[in-house]
């Protein structure tokens, strides 16, 4: 039986991360890992491009420009959605999380979720390179992997 598996070898791929300004000492510890990792893995500083949005809700409308543009074989979402007092929570979250998922379904690109949503600063501190990892790493390399298998399936 044939198995198909991407491989993490960034190299010759184009990818776009899209990441949101509000939580700012948050998002940007999460994209400096990202950008950290995609270089690791072998892109290259041309190949990779960063798209800044206000805050995490309009993460997934950036994503679905960068993915229908041709320009990407993958596109990263980096955001930190942290719970206050009110709804304002659920409705970004969860606009943010379907808003990812329904522009990778659409675009066949690889859209990868690595927006944060957490009760506390502190537990967004740790997932952005502390004692729970780094979720931007993390995106980044999923980003190269499904990049790479969507060229195995493919054939290209």
């Amino acid at each position: 039986m044939p198995e198909l598996e991407g491989s993490l070898d960034g190299a010759g791929l184009r990818v776009c991360v899209v990441v949101a300004r509000w939580n700012g000492f948050v998002t940007e510890k999460l994209l400096e890992g990202a950008v950290s990792c995609l270089r690791e893995r072998g892109l290259h500083h041309e190949d990779v491009t960063v798209a800044r949005v206000p805050g995490a809700f309009e993460v997934p409308t950036a994503a679905k420009w960068a993915a229908e543009s041709g320009r990407f074989d993958a596109v990263v979402c980096l955001g930190a959605v942290i719970r206050g007092e009110t709804a304002h929570f659920e409705y970004v979250a969860g606009g943010a999380t379907e808003g990812i998922r329904q522009v990778a379904q659409e675009t066949g690109v690889p859209v990868i979720f690595g927006v944060l949503t957490v009760d506390s600063v502190e537990q967004a501190m740790a997932r952005a390179g502390g004692k729970d990892g780094h979720k931007g790493e993390e995106a980044a390399q999923a980003a190269i992997e499904m990049a790479n298998l969507r060229r195995l399936i493919s054939g290209s």
